[in-house]
């Protein structure tokens, strides 16, 4: 299929020819007439499939023929809600690219930053507003927007959403939204708690499914080495030097990680910046600049850069950690394996982290091929290790707790 066969207007079709979109995406093909339809979707697709094109490019199709001439303070006609700021800009910009030939405008609200220049762009008019949660409703608490004209409301990445604990506030957008508004739903996985949101808020949806493992995993090449903790930083010094090339994202689990890494990457000249949910948001979008530059080629990052930020030409992914759950594995390794491309993933195994490695395998129905040929090579049947501190901790337990029970028998 080409996107001259999905009914988009001229202007819309110049836009993406200019960004060398050739051929929509299985996503694309399925949820944009859909949405053209003006029916309730459900998109279940991980990030790289092109889920921004496929209700952005119909929502700037339904809009294309109504035109508002009063500028200033026109009311908002499509909303789409995020759970992040980095999405929120992203999606901004795909918006303003996709409506480079159109009267649409699109604008993009979020905390972490100052909120005057927010309600001065509000003030002059919008048409389409893409929004967080929390920013969304301190703005119509304050009166500075409302959605009663709401005619397309979008929910991004909704598991993220109910992740971190937006349901409420998400319950409360919907209801401030016209009941007769079109409602489209987008989500990387559909757990139990999505699949229950998506049936109370939207009518009669039809449901468009991309299995995620289809997309990811058969296009990315995995290999697993078995390495102990206090060898990974080596290991990982190792496969940078002699292995991997190119721009490469390594992902921790925690802050801490990310920064220690950074730290010791920086000290052995490597070209890198970080990225973690404690960092002030100019910063983080300075860190997403650079590696999107490539003034810097390694980006190491916690888990909040899996999911929903766009980054192209990544040549591979390193999981320093192994994921906590077998989605975020796949969403991880989604960095590199985007829209049908090739990519590489590596992961690192520490004895304590098989269980979560072999839930990972389990979920993706494949074994992760095992490289044992490195420098610091660990036996697949290694237990994990027990530091002196907790040793000695669980002995002096054990000796409290045998004496409290002779002196109960010599009472």
């Amino acid at each position: 299929m080409e996107f001259t066969e999905l009914h988009l207007s001229k202007a819309i079709l110049k836009a993406i020819a200019e960004e060398n979109y050739k051929k929509p995406t299985l996503v694309q093909e399925k949820v944009i007439p859909l949405v053209l339809d003006k029916k309730d979707v459900i998109a279940s697709a991980q990030t790289g499939t092109g889920k921004t094109a496929a209700f952005a490019l119909p929502i700037l199709q339904l809009l294309s023929n109504k035109k508002d001439t009063a500028k200033k303070g026109k009311k908002i006609k499509a909303l789409v809600v995020s759970p992040t700021r980095e999405l929120a800009l992203q999606i901004e910009q795909n918006f303003n690219t996709y409506s480079r030939y159109t009267h649409h405008s699109s604008f993009a609200v979020f905390g972490g930053t100052s909120i005057e220049p927010q309600k001065e762009k509000l003030r002059k008019g919008v048409d389409i507003l893409i929004a967080t949660p929390g920013r969304l409703l301190d703005l119509h608490k304050q009166e500075l927007l409302h959605l009663d004209a709401i005619e397309i409301l979008v929910l991004d990445e909704a598991d993220l959403m109910l992740d971190m604990g937006f349901i409420d506030d998400v319950q409360k957008i919907v209801r401030l939204c016209p009941e007769n508004k079109q409602t489209i739903l987008c989500s990387a996985t559909m757990p139990a708690k999505v699949t229950s949101f998506a049936k109370s808020i939207l009518k009669e949806p039809e449901t468009v499914a991309v299995n995620p493992n289809d997309l990811t995993v058969k296009n990315s090449e995995q290999l697993l080495y078995y390495v102990s903790k206090k060898h990974k930083i080596s290991l990982c010094l190792h496969l940078l030097r002699n292995t991997i090339k190119g721009r490469v994202i390594i992902f921790r689990r925690t802050k801490y990680g990310v920064e220690k890494l950074e730290e010791t990457l920086l000290k052995n000249n490597y070209k890198v910046t970080s990225l973690h949910g404690d960092k002030t948001q100019n910063l983080r979008q300075e860190a997403l600049a650079s590696f999107k530059r490539n003034d810097v080629n390694i980006l190491v990052a916690t888990d909040v850069a899996s999911r929903g930020i766009d980054i192209s030409n990544v040549d591979c992914v390193l999981n320093f950690d192994v994921a906590n759950d077998p989605e975020t594995y796949v969403h991880r390794i989604g960095r590199t394996a985007r829209a049908g491309k090739k990519g590489t993933a590596y992961s690192f195994c520490a004895a304590e982290e098989k269980r979560l490695l072999n839930s990972i395998q389990e979920f993706t129905q494949e074994q992760i091929e095992v490289v044992g040929d490195h420098p610091y090579p660990l036996d697949p049947t290694a237990q994990p290790e027990v530091h002196k501190s907790t040793k000695s901790k669980y002995k002096k337990g054990r000796k409290s707790e045998a004496s409290k029970k002779k002196k109960k028998r010599w009472y």
